[in-house]
């Protein structure tokens, strides 16, 4: 008798879903495993939350513009779809912490806001003296005698007092998820600063002690120090095209929104996904990529996931604006700045663009990309395009001279969309999982909302979920 065809749906096509498709029709090449996969995205594109902007010569990121080298699993799928010789690093240069109205460099040596050189902390202008001091507490205090989670922000607080913690520390953690230090879960943010108290009591010497040393240069006269971070010589969209070249034809559904899901009603039987429009697709397993929001919704009706619709997100928005170079003058070489929660700033954060990466702007331009939301302040993203290019613009003129109007902004909303990793998030997910395995063992959660937030990150819970899929599968 012919053997029948597993059937893996993936119902999301950001980055996590792409490449659990990509990984999942890999795999069953190559093992010559009978299966069939099915991607399900409701918009009409894939690729998320990436989102490039190629226009006049300038390329324009929307949502992330890049990811860290040190986070493998990118450049591997770069590599696995054919883009490798795309990336490119972007350039390094002093970046600044706006703190009551002025620009401050980040002192050197700070690794994530830990100084792990005293001399650039004495010197910077970003504390007063009692701040300075009481930062210097981290060599005296004890390890912390907290069991468990954690805030981020009572964490640093404890160790380094609130100064330093809302003029450096907070600037340069919380960004990535818009979110408020004081709620932001240790354990599942930066649990590594954690491990180096436990190991070595002290942050500023445990950070000192566990980062490599700088090895010399090869040639004396390149002192140039290299960027952590890659993107796309053409924009990350590049990586979002070729996985989608590499997937089998048919196996994608754009336009396509999962309504509900059905319980088997064996064991060993299939589940039911219906689809917006009347149709049911049936699946051997599930990889749900959407955000746990719509995770809680499709498993309501079985009384599962309510926990993590309790999970918070944020809004936050960015702008971009497109200059000829002598509409801006700017005193500061570097390649932007965070603001202190402190400053009376709506911006969050600007990347001068045109100077961190160079490849997104034709000669005789700059391109500026400022950030506005977070927790607690996300009004602003609800304003019109003309109302937070007037703010943004504001905001960067007394910083920096700008003449005229921009060529053109690019403003790009991302409403309720950056999930909040609160105190308790790594149990809260665990226990989702849990519970998701009793009644639908075959289905299983990957993306964002989840175990981070980073591309790479995303990309490991794809494939670790193709693993566990095809462990249940055919093991």
């Amino acid at each position: 008798m012919e053997r029948r065809n597993k059937k893996v749906v993936i119902v999301g096509g950001g980055i996590t879903g792409l490449s659990a498709a990509f990984y999942m029709q890999k795999e069953a090449r190559e093992k010559g495993l009978p299966l069939d996969v099915t991607l399900v995205e409701a918009a009409n594109r894939l690729g998320g939350k990436i989102q490039t902007v190629r226009r006049d010569g300038f390329v324009i990121e929307r949502g992330p513009d890049s990811f860290l080298i040190r986070k493998k699993s990118m450049g591997i799928l770069a590599e696995d779809v054919g883009v490798a010789e795309e990336l490119v690093r972007n350039a390094t240069g002093q970046a600044y912490v706006l703190v009551n109205g002025e620009l401050h460099p980040i002192p050197g040596g700070s690794i994530m806001g830990v100084p792990t050189e005293i001399g650039p902390f004495l010197k910077t202008g970003l504390f007063s003296l009692a701040g300075k001091l009481r930062a210097a507490g981290d060599f005296v205090l004890p390890r912390s005698s907290i069991q468990g989670d954690q805030s981020l922000g009572g964490f640093f607080r404890r160790r380094f007092g609130g100064e330093v913690v809302e003029n450096l520390i907070e600037p340069l953690l919380s960004g990535v998820y818009a979110g408020d230090i004081d709620h932001m879960s240790l354990e599942s943010t930066f649990p590594q600063f954690y491990e180096v108290e436990k190991k070595h009591r002290s942050l500023i010497l445990g950070m000192k002690k566990s980062t490599p040393k700088k090895l010399p240069q090869k040639n004396s006269h390149s002192s140039k120090k290299e960027g952590v971070f890659h993107t796309f010589r053409n924009g990350l969209e590049t990586l979002v095209e070729a996985v989608e070249q590499k997937l089998e034809p048919g196996s994608v559904m754009k336009g396509v929104r999962v309504e509900a899901i059905k319980e088997p009603a064996t064991p060993d039987g299939k589940t039911i996904l219906e689809l917006n429009g009347g149709q049911q697709l049936e699946a051997d397993a599930v990889i749900l990529t959407t955000g746990h929001e719509m995770a809680g919704r499709l498993f309501a009706p079985y009384g599962l996931l309510q926990d993590l619709r309790a999970i918070p997100t944020t809004s936050v928005a960015t702008v971009a604006l497109a200059f000829p170079e002598e509409a801006v003058v700017q005193d500061r070489e570097g390649t932007g700045f965070l603001v202190s929660r402190s400053s009376d700033y709506s911006i969050t954060a600007c990347t001068w663009t045109h100077r961190k990466w160079p490849t997104t702007t034709p000669e005789g331009k700059i391109l500026l990309r400022a950030f506005v939301g977070r927790v607690g302040d996300e009004a602003i993203v609800d304003l019109s395009d003309a109302e937070i290019e007037k703010i943004v613009l504001a905001d960067l003129n007394k910083i920096m001279t700008i003449k005229g109007k921009p060529d053109f902004t690019i403003i790009t909303r991302w409403k309720e969309d950056r999930p909040q990793y609160r105190v308790g998030h790594k149990q809260r997910i665990a226990d989702a999982r849990e519970e998701l395995k009793a009644r639908f063992p075959q289905v299983k959660l990957a993306g964002a909302s989840y175990n981070g937030v980073g591309l790479p990150d995303c990309i490991d819970q794809g494939r670790a979920a193709v693993n566990e899929v095809l462990e249940d599968l055919f093991e």
